[in-house]
């Protein structure tokens, strides 16, 4: 074989291995997270809360199994509920269920997540990095915006409707 040729040769298999080789593409998210925020802390403050909307936008259920953040030593998936006029809170072991097509809201007082053992105060105006993991989309991450302690969550505009729920 003439040098030309094996030059040639060895080309056309090259290009073709390269061909061959498996690319990984990015696939998106089964699951959006909205308006994902929590409150500043005070020194000395182990726990905080963390308020998000879980949209699922796939035709199958899926279920928000644990969630974690550099922050917190752990972070639970918290339900509160009104027992004979007593708040109780308990954690949610088996996760929650988001509902194929469907969204989940966690809010102050209700479903949410608990930081616990927070590494250092958290403050007003900085962020929160957060790792979801669901049953079905794995893990996805969240950045969480810190509101001052009094502040209302900022949320999506909505139509007035004439009176206010406090």
């Amino acid at each position: 074989m003439s040098t030309r040729r094996f030059v040639i040769a060895l080309a056309l298999t090259a290009t073709v291995a390269v061909g061959l080789q498996p690319t990984t593409v990015a696939q998106p998210s089964t699951v959006t997270i909205e308006n994902p925020w929590t409150r500043a802390t005070a020194p000395g403050q182990a726990v905080a809360g963390g308020f998000m909307t879980v949209i699922n936008t796939t035709g199958t259920e899926d279920r928000l199994l644990r969630a974690s953040s550099p922050v917190a030593k752990e972070v639970q998936i918290h339900n509160t509920t009104m027992d004979e006029g007593v708040m109780r809170m308990r954690p949610m072991a088996d996760g929650v269920a988001i509902p194929a097509g469907g969204r989940v809201e966690f809010k102050p007082r209700a479903l949410h997540l608990m930081f616990m053992g927070l590494q250092a105060p958290i403050a007003a105006g900085a962020t929160v990095p957060v790792t979801l993991e669901f049953e079905r989309a794995g893990k996805v991450g969240a950045t969480f915006r810190v509101e001052a302690f009094a502040a209302a969550p900022a949320a999506p505009a909505k139509p007035a409707t004439g009176h206010h729920h406090h």
